[in-house]
């Protein structure tokens, strides 16, 4: 009796529900939902629990043989990005960007048309287009016809936002992320932003789905997915650099040098633009904790060895008062609160406090570490004179142009020579050779310019960890027995303006000089021009900028 009815009933599902589909149906692939659960609505998007008409908006399995034809030409590609990670609180912003076969592109009225630019022996334009929907708005197909009004709707039944230029979006996108999705149309891209404060913390997914319009349906075209993360503590990471520095990124600077500490913060959606941020430094030598409110520090190792650098960022985020909203836990373990102002704290949470101006605060954290070796290294780099070497008829029209060079801090390994145009920008001769320095830095280097002119002469002295750079005009005289050298150091910041360093009057003395290498059968001009330079500071050069154009060259002969 009873039991026998009980059992029928069980074996006639009611017959709406054999074709019904949900969104997490149709997005999740055929993975696991059960973990959505524990995540509270976001904003603006709605749960996956709705249905989803798949007579409009047909879903196919990957492997399906209709995607091989779901567009003309190729295959359409959907490339997802996003500006994770982000603080919770913080808005993500998600790109969908679709990349479409060769030789097609979208014009201004969103139709994808055939680029002629790009045709060649190969290509075969049967008609402009690929896809005109523009004549299908002008048919009436999309705009008047009541007929058709029912397919300017998503796949759940809400009919599409109808703002200017509306009917000339012809892709639907829909996104679809912690058991909640959002639609939307567009062209040939699709940006989205979510906020935060209700996703738990850790990774996760965001999937994206693209339909085109078609006559009947909406044809699926591309699907893409990609991991996003949001975090508690504060995005950052910390830019180390140091004039001489010959590798920024091998982590080995220079003792008695100052290194510049840059602190980036990945805040892209601006959260933490009205925030407090106070910025402890511990260098790891021995000189204390430093607070600062700026995110550039600047500090001077005195010793030799390795380091371990400590920063701990703190932000005070003003937020409006009201019930306190704890910070999503992550998925495996709660968070751990930490009470306000503890810039030592290993591990970052929030804290809402009331604080006496009647206003109230979220107190988010960050960190970094790492660990710098400190080294020898040449500090900074002077040519003291500037010697012309009188050549035989024999010997060409060359000219010969002796730098005698010094440097303080360790002994260099190798030196590089680089002479441009009067401008410094346009290089004309490059030659770098090994050299041997033993007890003090002094060297000649000896250059030839085959013609007369002004040249820019860079002369750069390095060794495994650091590079140092001067810089001289040189003007050049013409006449194998009579040329003659003159030259002025010049800084870094006006390599560019020659222009204006060419008009000041150089003073000219001459003297007897002796070259400190020469060989035997050339002869000293005693009418050569020396000129002496004292107190002049050593060229500002990034390491990265002095070492890519000089250590590239050929050898030469220093």
């Amino acid at each position: 009796g009873k039991g026998s009815l009980r059992i029928m009933s069980l074996l006639l599902p009611p017959p709406l529900l054999l074709n019904a589909s949900e969104f997490r149906d149709v997005m999740n692939h055929g993975r696991s939902s059960s973990h959505v659960r524990s995540h509270k609505k976001l904003h603006g998007w709605s749960p996956d629990q709705n249905q989803w008409n798949e007579k409009l908006y047909p879903f196919w399995e990957k492997g399906d043989p209709r995607w091989k034809d779901c567009w003309r030409g190729g295959k359409v590609v959907a490339r997802l990005t996003s500006d994770s990670p982000a603080l919770v609180g913080s808005n993500v912003t998600f790109t969908v960007t679709l990349h479409f076969p060769r030789c097609q592109i979208e014009d201004n009225d969103s139709n994808i048309v055939y680029d002629r630019n790009c045709r060649n022996d190969s290509s075969d334009f049967p008609d402009q287009y690929v896809y005109n929907w523009t004549t299908w708005i002008d048919d009436c197909g999309w705009e008047n016809c009541t007929s058709n009004n029912t397919h300017n709707v998503f796949p759940d039944g809400r009919p599409f936002p109808r703002h200017p230029g509306w009917r000339r979006k012809n892709f639907v996108y829909l996104f679809h992320t912690v058991g909640q999705y959002y639609q939307k149309t567009g062209g040939s891209s699709a940006i989205i932003s979510i906020n935060t404060t209700n996703i738990t913390l850790g990774k996760q997914m965001m999937v994206v789905s693209v339909y085109r319009r078609g006559h009947r349906t909406y044809v699926p075209v591309a699907t893409a997915s990609g991991i996003y993360v949001v975090t508690d503590q504060i995005p950052l990471y910390v830019n180390l650099s140091q004039k001489n520095d010959r590798n920024a990124s091998d982590s080995v600077f220079i003792k008695d040098s100052p290194i510049t500490f840059d602190v980036k913060i990945h805040d892209p959606s601006h959260y933490l633009n009205n925030a407090a941020i106070s910025y402890k430094w511990d260098y790891g030598d021995g000189s204390g904790s430093f607070i600062s409110n700026s995110p550039i520090s600047n500090h001077t190792y005195t010793l030799q060895g390795n380091f371990s650098l400590n920063l701990t960022v703190q932000a005070i985020i003003p937020i409006p008062c009201g019930p306190a909203t704890p910070t999503p836990p992550l998925p495996t373990s709660p968070v751990t609160t930490i009470p306000p102002y503890n810039l030592d704290s290993p591990i970052s949470a929030g804290v809402m406090e009331d604080t006496p101006d009647g206003g109230c605060h979220i107190y988010r954290y960050g960190h970094y570490k790492t660990t710098i070796s400190i080294v020898e290294g040449i500090l900074q780099v002077n040519i003291i004179q500037m010697t012309s070497v009188q050549m035989t008829v024999a010997q060409g029209e060359n000219s010969l142009v002796d730098f005698v060079v010094t440097c303080q801090g360790s002994l260099p390994t190798d030196a590089c020579t680089i002479v441009s145009d009067p401008t410094c920008q346009v290089s004309q001769n490059v030659v770098c050779d090994p050299v041997e320095v033993t007890d003090q830095c002094l060297l000649t280097i000896r250059r030839a310019f085959n013609e007369p002119g002004t040249y820019c002469v860079n002369i750069t002295l390095g060794d495994d960890a650091s590079q140092a750079l001067t810089s001289a005009l040189i003007s050049v005289n013409g006449g194998s027995s009579s040329r003659t050298v003159e030259g002025v150091l010049i800084a870094s910041g006006f390599l560019v303006a020659f222009v204006i360093i060419v008009s000041l009057l150089l003073y000219k003395r001459y003297k007897e000089y002796k070259p400190i290498e020469r060989c035997a059968e050339q002869a000293v001009n005693r009418e050569g021009l020396s000129v002496y330079f004292n107190n002049v500071k050593a060229v500002l050069f990034p390491g990265n900028n002095e070492r890519d154009p000089l250590l590239k060259s050929k050898p030469g002969i220093v």
